[in-house]
């Protein structure tokens, strides 16, 4: 028995099509995942000049935001 006929067997993929589609459906989800990187990279060059960030102060937000959260 081939490879393909024991993956479908064991049921990973109902049918040789659905083994086959699989690589494809992987890759369009590659490529919309780096579109989306690519789409965020674009917007953060766009939103302008880098400004300071202090993160003892970013830290310190967090903490009270989220304070009442901690179990």
């Amino acid at each position: 028995m081939g490879t393909t006929r024991k993956i479908i067997t064991a049921g990973q993929f109902t049918n040789d099509s659905e083994y086959v589609r699989d690589p494809i459906r992987r890759d369009q989800a590659n490529q919309a995942d780096i579109e989306a990187i690519r789409a965020a990279l674009i917007e953060g060059e766009e939103s302008g000049d880098p400004q300071p960030f202090d993160s003892r102060q970013f830290k310190q937000e967090m903490a009270v935001k989220h304070a009442g959260k901690i179990r």
